[in-house]
């Protein structure tokens, strides 16, 4: 295969300075909705650094590095990449079962696989999704985000060791539930009402950075002033105290059983980059007018996801929530999400040591909030009124991410995903038998259907079929049954294929295997309507000399001539 690597990556950046596409009045929009973009993001990347089980500062550094090289590489003009939501649950059993070095192997692997999958040109492939299972996945991981975030949110002591499945999380909870702390729970419950109504005050500030400003200054205030200690991230993170590192480079130790052990974790991640950040940019594409370029995006994403780790980060991705606010507040180009690194940066550098002071319970309540945005219920309600395949898709995706585990649900989701596409490819193939005794003198439907269309005869002891749509593996059944409708007689079988756009090698194998049957019962096989690549694809393969050249046909009025002279 021959692949362009200047056709399949075209970064936005670097084409943003030809031609003065770019002035200062773009570069005053994309500063200002950069900033109010970094401000937003700041507690998320913290709390999905904690929620991830990994650190706030590696949250944060993830927002920082992979923001810059999405925005520097991708192949979207207002895509805002990150950490997200829908890696707390993989990245946080990664970490359990191997620890950082997997981690970073893991993310690694699959910014391989990203570039893999744009290099190759499957930026399109995800386009083809069922959105079933899209909100499955999706649905699926904010309950678990949800369940995840009990713990902080009422409270329960910091020691207390909560189960990674879904049941055993809420066995333990019930279990725990005379150690709820109430000033904790009122914490939460303040700051998740701030996270929702502060949008009926202004959405140019989000409401997760004044709770998280709020619960601060509350934790800060009662411990000095009423003794009321809150469970904060110094308290969690207690080497923070003396302030946050300079992220240093790291290499990992790569080793075989490791490797091997990480393909399917690594092989998730890569579908869930690829899956939020064009789905991300497909909505950006809608709100403004433009066009990304998917196979650019997700090799993007992959020099991401290869270089953030070594600096200590977690998998990143496009952030929908955040690109949709990179473009409320003005953003023209990939320079906002360059900017909003920028500012990250400098929070990390300078404002970070106050974070100790962040309340945990803060934190969850910010997450809840984050489950709640991505939970889709509406959709997901809507969708159970859909077909019964589709509701059993739906609910499969949705109880195996809950329930069994998220790499699970999506290996299973991608085969119901081609499932799905060869039943909906099938229902548009058919094989038919063309009943009465005549035939109209043309290929074509439209004209066929006029009242002044020659009529052609079709001879005793000939059949005619019509194949409708591609030949291809999944007509292997039907071929089985039509072989059985045989009658009486017949010396002559038809296969008009003037709908077939094109035929594979199963296709091939079927129509060998049918020919050299129907030909030991005497019955002579003749293709009518051959196109040419089905004719090149014949030829390519020998079969035009197993039927016989002469018994191939681009038009059904030499075909019926043919079976004429062979019934006589």
């Amino acid at each position: 295969m021959n692949v362009n690597l200047k056709e399949v990556f075209q970064p936005k950046f670097f084409g943003l300075f030809k031609k003065g596409k770019y002035n200062s009045s773009k570069f005053t929009s994309d500063l200002i909705a950069g900033i109010i973009v970094g401000i937003i993001a700041l507690p998320l990347a913290i709390a999905f650094g904690i929620a991830s089980g990994v650190t706030p500062q590696q949250g944060l550094i993830t927002a920082i590095v992979a923001g810059f090289l999405i925005s520097f590489f991708g192949g979207s003009d207002f895509l805002i990449g990150g950490p997200t939501g829908a890696f707390i649950v993989i990245v946080a059993g990664i970490v359990g079962q191997y620890g950082m070095q997997g981690l970073i192997i893991a993310t690694i692997m699959a910014g391989v696989f990203l570039i893999l999958m744009g290099v190759f040109k499957m930026g399109v492939i995800f386009k083809f999704i069922p959105y079933p299972i899209v909100v499955g996945f999706t649905s699926g991981i904010a309950l678990t985000i949800f369940s995840t975030q009990m713990k902080d949110f009422f409270g329960l002591p910091l020691d207390l060791e909560v189960p990674a499945g879904f049941i055993p999380q809420w066995i333990c909870y019930f279990q725990n539930l005379g150690s709820i702390n109430w000033v904790e729970l009122a914490m939460s419950i303040v700051c998740l009402v701030i996270c929702f109504s502060w949008g009926k005050v202004t959405k140019k500030v989000p409401g997760s950075l004044i709770a998280l400003i709020v619960g601060t200054l509350a934790s800060v205030l009662l411990s000095k002033f009423a003794g009321i200690e809150f469970s904060t991230i110094g308290s969690k993170f207690p080497e923070l105290a003396n302030g946050l590192p300079m992220p240093k480079p790291v290499a990992p130790e790569f080793d075989y059983e490791t490797v091997k052990g990480l393909v399917s974790p690594a092989f998730t991640i890569a579908i869930l980059c690829a899956i939020e950040s064009l789905l991300a940019a497909m909505v950006a594409d809608g709100a403004t007018g433009k066009r990304h370029h998917a196979n650019t995006e997700l090799i993007g994403q992959g020099v991401a996801n290869i270089i953030t780790p070594l600096f200590g980060g977690i998998p990143a991705t496009g952030a929908l929530a955040r690109t949709m606010a990179s473009i409320n507040n003005g953003g023209k180009s990939p320079v906002t999400g360059i900017i909003h690194a920028v500012v990250l940066l400098l929070i990390y550098l300078f404002l970070m040591p106050y974070a100790v002071y962040i309340p945990l319970s803060c934190l969850a309540a910010i997450l809840v909030q984050v489950a709640y945005n991505m939970s889709e219920w509406r959709t997901f309600k809507y969708l159970l009124r859909g077909d019964k395949s589709d509701v059993a898709v739906l609910l499969i995706t949705f109880f195996l991410t809950v329930i069994v585990d998220l790499t699970v649900a999506i290996e299973v989701g991608v085969v119901l995903a081609i499932v799905l596409f060869v039943r909906r490819v099938m229902q548009t193939s058919n094989i038919s038998v063309l009943d009465g005794h005549h035939l109209a003198a043309t290929e074509d439907d439209e004209v066929a259907s006029m009242e002044n269309t020659d009529m052609l005869d079709i001879p005793d002891g000939v059949e005619v079929y019509e194949i409708d749509g591609p030949f291809f593996f999944g007509l292997a059944s039907r071929f089985e049954e039509l072989e059985q409708m045989k009658k009486p007689g017949t010396k002559v079988r038809i296969i008009r294929m003037r709908k077939v756009p094109f035929i594979d090698s199963t296709g091939i194998n079927n129509l060998r295997n049918l020919c050299e049957r129907t030909h030991k019962r005497g019955v002579t096989v003749i293709l009518s309507g051959v196109t040419e690549k089905v004719h090149q694809s014949l030829v390519k393969f020998g079969v035009d000399q197993e039927i016989g050249s002469d018994c191939i046909f681009p038009h059904i009025v030499p075909a019926l001539e043919k079976a004429k002279e062979l019934v006589k």
